[in-house]
């Protein structure tokens, strides 16, 4: 690629930039040394550089959903989240990244429902597993697999690691008393209840602290975890330092050291049949049925392969690079689902990511109070990829962020008609059919020397790419989305202050922004899969060859052959204006 980019100003670019060569995390981790890569460019090794072995997919996946009722925008951001962290693998070369969605269709909370519904409880399954299959559809989601707890290859996992658990010593039975969530589906000790007023009926009830359900007294003989035997390891889990740190971002890590600090309980792992029919039975006890959540946190093991065949255990996709939750779930798959994991010495998820909730006037978003939006609805207003686009830029991790319709207009009109679309249209406008040749010039050195604010600008292009990278490896999407966004918002400044149609010679100024946006449109792939290969496509970055649409290609001055023949279009039409 050396010998295709001869410009005198991305050497002078390159000289005055101090940027430190990007690797990922995967290949920095257990590397001797750093790989050699060019400066702003990423590569993606097939094999370990230790082992000669080939390197394990990426994987990632979502929680999987509760069919108790239909999805809403809640669940749309988690898919999308997790999305993005697979597609930005397979933007940097990983072509077997997995991605792993499905639904939860197991519990008392799931049997109620079907109860109240008046259906048996596989068809209440199957019809609301499928409203969350047309929801990734409709999401654009890339999964490589939709698992159901329901699954005859799950139920064998889940018995099996059950049974692990109890060879283990891990398992034993006793009573068990205390308040228990069927909309949580979990026990509550009584310093994590209280009275509540329920504001609709005016009845006195009692609710979790935590999450405001209600909790109902239970008096039982199940089995149990012991638990309270990982509280050390857990502790050490949780302090591991930055880039290899457990949970991101490291304020839930942070509330997690304090709670389990104080001491952790057994953990209640059954309920007895005659409570709880729809769930898998306790191997060789009919009379109990497994709790929820070890049955649903086995799923991501299951897609693995688990239990694997002997000598197997290493060539499974297992584990877990990212596993993306709402913050809601985070003792469920940062405390039991570790502690699960340490029991039987299987490897442990490499990180966790922890996102907000999304709310609407402050407040959190419930299927069980009706507080939603319907996901489907708002996909066919505002397009795949506007919201997409509106969910990864203002959704929250560390804190929550509000819905409302008027602020998905304003950020597609802003950056995505007003920002992108107006960019490239313009540019193309004042190019009049030639901007292949400007691209050209460009690249075979036959321009004069550029300006100052030209080379200003050529500086940032080079520096973007490195720096969404960084936040991608830190598992921050918006605020790599965030620095996508500002090589447009720089880009208009840049091109309305040279008034290129003004300029009889406006080459340098013209091939600066056709940059601009054929790296933006690299970098957005993960994020708008639609939207960026239509812009690829009307730059005619060539879609024969795959590396031209690479992360290693969003590199200023790495193409000369795009641009020919180059025609207006619209990448985003307007919105309906109705509320």
């Amino acid at each position: 690629m050396a010998s295709r980019m001869p410009l005198r100003s991305l050497s002078r670019a390159t000289q005055l930039l101090n940027v430190r060569p990007w690797t990922c995390s995967t290949c920095r981790v257990g590397s001797a040394r750093p790989l050699p890569l060019r400066r702003g460019v990423a590569t993606t090794p097939t094999t370990n550089t230790n082992t000669n072995t080939p390197k394990k997919p990426y994987y990632v996946t979502t929680p999987i959903f509760y069919v108790n009722a239909a999805p809403h925008v809640g669940h749309l951001y988690t898919m999308v989240m997790a999305d993005i962290l697979k597609r930005w693998q397979v933007l940097l070369g990983d072509s077997d990244a997995q991605l792993l969605t499905g639904t939860d269709e197991h519990g008392m909370k799931i049997q109620r429902a079907a109860l109240e519904a008046g259906m048996d409880t596989q068809a209440f399954c199957d019809m609301n597993c499928r409203t969350f299959e047309s929801l990734a559809k409709a999401a654009n989601l890339s999964h490589d697999h939709f698992i159901r707890t329901t699954d005859p290859e799950h139920r064998e996992a889940v018995q099996y690691f059950w049974e692990m658990l109890k060879h283990r010593g891990y398992i034993y039975t006793s009573k068990h008393e205390g308040w228990y969530s069927v909309s949580d589906e979990t026990f509550y000790p009584q310093t994590q209840v209280q009275n509540s007023l329920d504001p609709s009926t005016g009845r006195k009830r009692m609710v979790s602290i935590e999450t405001g359900k209600e909790v109902e007294w239970s008096s039982e003989i199940n089995y149990h975890f012991r638990l309270s035997a990982f509280k050390d390891r857990l502790l050490e889990l949780y302090q591991r330092p930055g880039p290899d740190s457990f949970i991101t971002p490291s304020t839930y890590a942070t509330e997690l050291i304090q709670s389990v600090s104080s001491g952790l309980q057994d953990l209640s792992i059954s309920r007895p049949a005659e409570r709880l029919t729809w769930g898998i039975p306790v191997p060789g006890d009919d009379t109990q049925t497994i709790y929820v959540w070890l049955d649903a946190l086995v799923n991501y093991l299951t897609r693995a392969g688990y239990p694997f065949p002997p000598g197997q255990e290493k060539t499974s996709i297992w584990p877990a690079n990212v596993q993306v939750v709402g913050k809601d779930i985070v003792r469920f798959h940062c405390v039991y689902w570790p502690a699960f994991l340490m029991a039987l010495d299987l490897p442990l998820p490499r990180n966790v990511l922890v996102h907000g909730h999304w709310t609407m006037n402050r407040e959190k978003m419930s299927k069980s109070t009706g507080n939603v939006v319907n996901p489907f609805f708002a996909i066919d207003r505002f397009g795949v990829d506007g919201m997409r686009f509106f969910l990864a830029y203002q959704g929250g991790l560390a804190n929550d962020a509000d819905y409302d319709n008027s602020f998905i207009t304003r950020d597609y009109k802003k950056w995505l008609q007003g920002g992108i679309g107006n960019l490239a249209s313009r540019t193309i406008g004042v190019a009049k059919g030639k901007l292949g040749s400007y691209i050209q010039a460009a690249t075979s050195n036959k321009l004069p020397a550029p300006s100052p604010a030209d080379v200003e600008h050529q500086i940032m292009l080079v520096q973007a790419p490195p720096r969404v990278a960084e936040q991608m490896t830190g598992l921050n999407p918006r605020a790599a989305l965030q620095e996508i966004m500002s090589i447009i918002e720089k880009t208009n400044k840049y091109f309305h202050a040279a008034e290129p149609w003004k300029t009889p010679d406006p080459q340098w100024v013209l091939y600066n922004v056709a940059e601009s946006l054929r790296i933006t449109a690299i970098l957005l792939q993960p994020f708008m899969p639609g939207k960026s290969q239509e812009l690829l496509e009307m730059l005619r970055v060539d879609t024969s060859n795959p590396s031209k649409r690479s992360f290693a290609a969003a590199v200023y001055g790495s193409d000369q052959d795009y641009g020919q023949n180059v025609q207006k279009g619209y990448l985003f039409l307007p919105l309906l204006t109705e509320d």
